[in-house]
């Protein structure tokens, strides 16, 4: 309880919740427990908030008020254990603040006997759907017909997707070998499986080998989308932490560059693609200036996975959507178009670049290809079988992502 009070706290203060998790000291077994704990209570921290306001007369200390959220998330998600809950809350929080302690014991307690009415007094929006009101609004706006599963989507628990490398056997052999292991799974996808439930990945097999890879299946569009062919020049401008370029290596023997621009995450790239076995020239440097980098030849396939809010991912990182403010779609936006520009002068007549976000916000997707295309009289969009505008929602099977695909001519 209280490592995941603090997890969440970091988060509170501007951290990423994978950042605030490995800064915590605990061992394998407590740490999938105070991850579970921190992740449910970031899902859902909107009705949280909500409740806790309902709860408290003043603020407490945010150190305090993280432990308090998290506690009334174990309370919600189980309500079985609610006596041993509130006498672990209470005995953290006053590791935190010793005089907290009966506040603490109170809060707990109250929301045990009133939980009913305490929760129908939580009517926002921001309650009940548990995004920022701003998030929502945009949402809403964007995707009128499905703006509440989109958002609902975003809550759920992640579901585990599989890879299969190709190259080393058939996504239906690889499904027979886990009938074997007692893993239940189903075919998604060309090479994509995706499990019934997840499993702790040294329990994949053959994943140390390279047979198997874990990527979602919305991920799993874009080397297949890119249409690479043997022996082509291919960029994929922002590679890490390598699942795509080691999906554009599966699928045909081409001259790879895989770029970054962070140095500890191209170390990833190597790593992943070592594991399948493939090699790439592997490089550090930022795809918007070229001149750090770029070896001066063409490239007949550009693969720009570009930075954006992540909003189509929510339920494998809730803590984004705390940690997002609405400015932060325009810069982001604003980046994307430089990033396009500069790589667009890299692709040879008759290539295609893929432009891929993890976002479900238009001004990070279609707005920023509209706008492109504006500008740029030697581009055109192909269409992109299956995928209205581009646009793959998030579901419960997976992530929502968005794809255009550009040819120069």
């Amino acid at each position: 309880m209280y490592a995941a009070g603090d997890a969440v706290a970091q988060v509170r203060a501007g951290r990423s919740l994978s950042d605030a998790l490995e800064r915590l000291e605990t061992d394998s077994s407590l740490g999938a427990a105070v991850q579970d704990l921190a992740y449910g209570t970031l899902r859902n921290l909107g009705l949280l908030d909500a409740l806790l306001a309902e709860l408290l007369r003043k603020p407490v200390k945010p150190a305090v008020h993280a432990l308090l959220l998290a506690a009334l998330y174990q309370l919600r998600a189980r309500p079985r254990t609610s006596h041993t809950t509130v006498d672990q809350a209470v005995r953290a929080v006053s590791r935190l603040e010793p005089a907290a302690k009966g506040l603490a014991n109170a809060v707990l307690r109250n929301y045990l006997r009133a939980a009913d009415a305490l929760v129908a007094r939580c009517d926002s929006d921001t309650a009940h759907y548990s995004y920022p009101q701003w998030w929502i609004d945009r949402v809403r706006a964007a995707w009128p017909q499905h703006w509440e599963s989109i958002l609902n989507a975003g809550n759920l628990h992640p579901p585990m997707t599989l890879r299969v490398n190709r190259r080393r056997l058939t996504a239906e052999q690889y499904l027979a070998r886990l009938g074997e292991r007692g893993i239940k799974g189903e075919l998604v996808g060309g090479q994509a499986i995706l499990l019934e439930r997840p499993v702790p990945i040294e329990s994949v097999p053959g994943f140390g080998a390279g047979e198997v890879s874990i990527q979602d299946a919305g991920a799993q569009l874009a080397a297949p989308l890119l249409d690479v062919r043997p022996d082509m020049r291919v960029l994929d401008a922002c590679a890490a932490p390598g699942s795509k370029s080691g999906h554009i290596l599966e699928l045909a023997d081409c001259a790879l560059t895989a770029l970054d621009s962070d140095p500890a995450r191209v170390l990833r790239i190597s790593d992943n693609l070592a594991r399948l076995g493939f090699s790439a020239r592997v490089a550090c440097g930022d795809c918007s200036a070229p001149a750090g980098w770029w070896d001066g030849g063409l490239f007949e396939r550009i693969l720009l996975d570009a930075p954006c809010t992540a909003s189509g991912v929510v339920k494998r990182h809730p803590d984004i959507k705390w940690l997002r403010r609405e400015s932060d779609i325009a810069q982001l936006a604003a980046t994307q178009s430089r990033m396009l520009d500069a790589l667009w002068q890299l692709l040879a007549p008759g290539g295609k670049l893929l432009y891929a976000t993890c976002s479900v916000f238009p001004q990070e997707n279609a707005q920023t290809i509209d706008i492109f295309l504006a500008r740029s009289n030697a581009a055109r969009r192909l269409p992109l079988a299956g995928l209205e505008q581009g646009q793959l929602l998030p579901d419960a099977r997976h992530d929502g992502f968005f794809y255009a695909l550009l040819e120069k001519h």
